[in-house]
């Protein structure tokens, strides 16, 4: 409904710059883009809308970041309830369901986290613009809200051609624009025990203890990887001196895990740089954030079940809890779907856009994962191509929290096992 309500208001007249003229099928894929927080356009967003345009975009960005970390924290809420009664008496089933009291809450910590990061963000940027870019307060304030709901909701639309590359150097915006989308990828239920429990992690959940780890695993990793294979490169990072080289491997290694920003040229980076984005993209942020992929955890708990495996060990653990065979298997199941997705798509674009290998599965990666990454080919792909794009974010969007409900709910105890027998793996 937010998508169909949204290509209405873009098709209005007053919605486009005066001399431009807007597709049915461009404001679809706008509005889709917007409400999924992916970021890809077809149109440049700064020069093709209007002032009333933009701030369409910008409210479907709010809506649809805010919805979905609302959503996805009463959906875990509820099963995880569940889960935690499997051990109990059937009598007391009743009990799953959230009361008022607790949708209440979720509201209004989605709201009050979501609020107070986009409004420091927006301090800082308004500041930098203001100050360093020469534009009026109120051109800088718009600037500064405009990037800081996009940051936080992990969407990447930018109001300046070829994104934030213009800044790549800057240190105040992309460290802002950096970290605001590191709060909102990380997760509402991280950030409600983060709140109280900060400075001891023994306390931590297991759930949380997999985020944070995972996620400072990917920064750090992710950072050399990038370093290491654009250092030498004159069209990404070789022209910068020392510490802005290191700024902007930092900040590629954050924007792929969901925001779609990019401080360097994505068409003028090396095979390696994207194919290593593309592992980031499909990895993603923390569940019930704005972030898309198959989420952190999904990969953390993989991990410790290939560290139990070679091990030998008969259970999986990890941070002195046992993980359960349920668990694992809903990982692997999440993995291998999104994997049946991305071929999928990567074949149909192929054909239908007429691309390479790389740059098609580099484009279907960010839709699916609601990156909104580009190597600047997705207006030149075609509308059959970019029809699959537009399925793809709405997928990416609902789909893996929808599933993990739908797996859940349809655990059942059977009253007999079959037969074991072991095919020769390997």
């Amino acid at each position: 409904m937010a998508i169909a309500v949204g290509t209405l208001l873009l098709l209005l007249p007053f919605a486009t710059s005066p001399g431009n003229q807007t597709d049915p099928f461009d404001a679809l894929f706008t509005a889709t883009s917007a409400v999924s927080v992916t970021g890809l356009i077809v149109t440049d967003t700064a020069d093709h809308w209007s002032g009333f345009g933009q701030v369409v975009i910008l409210v479907l960005i709010q809506l649809g970041g805010f919805g979905i970390m609302t959503l996805s924290s009463l959906v875990a809420m509820l099963l995880s309830r569940r889960l935690g009664l499997t051990a109990r008496l059937r009598a007391q089933a009743e009990t799953n369901a959230i009361n008022p009291g607790d949708v209440r809450r979720v509201v209004i910590g989605v709201a009050l986290i979501s609020l107070v990061a986009e409004a420091v963000a927006t301090v800082v940027l308004t500041w930098r613009f203001a100050v360093d870019e020469d534009v009026d307060i109120a051109e800088a304030f718009y600037r500064g809200v405009f990037h800081a709901v996009s940051a936080f909701n992990n969407a990447g639309f930018s109001l300046f051609d070829n994104s934030l590359e213009a800044f790549v150097g800057d240190w105040w915006l992309c460290l802002t624009i950096g970290f605001a989308v590191i709060a909102g990828g990380i997760g509402f239920p991280v950030w409600t025990e983060l709140r109280t429990s900060l400075l001891h992690p023994r306390r931590w959940s297991l759930h949380t203890k997999l985020t944070v780890g995972t996620t400072l695993v990917l920064l750090v990793v992710g950072t050399v990887v990038i370093a290491v294979n654009e250092w030498s490169n004159p069209g990404t990072l070789g022209s910068l001196n020392g510490p802005d080289r290191l700024l902007a491997s930092w900040f590629q290694s954050v924007t792929p895990r969901t925001a779609g920003f990019n401080s360097l040229d994505y068409s003028q980076m090396r095979e390696g740089s994207l194919f290593f984005t593309d592992v980031l993209m499909f990895i993603g942020g923390g569940s019930a954030s704005t972030a898309g992929g198959v989420k952190v955890t999904t990969l953390g708990l993989l991990g410790f079940v290939v560290w139990a495996e070679v091990r030998g060990d008969p259970d999986v653990n990890a941070f002195g809890s046992r993980i359960p065979d349920l668990a694992q298997r809903q990982a692997v199941t999440l993995v291998m779907l999104a994997g049946g997705v991305i071929t999928a798509a990567t074949l149909a674009v192929v054909v239908m856009g007429d691309l390479g290998l790389s740059s098609a599965l580099f484009e279907v990666i960010s839709a699916f994962s609601t990156v909104g990454l580009s190597t600047g080919v997705t207006g030149q792909i075609g509308v059959p191509a970019q029809a699959v794009l537009v399925v793809l974010m709405f997928v990416g969007r609902v789909g893996p929290i929808t599933l993990f409900a739908a797996l859940v709910l349809r655990e059942h105890r059977r009253l007999y096992r079959l037969p074991q027998e072991r095919p020769i793996v390997g």
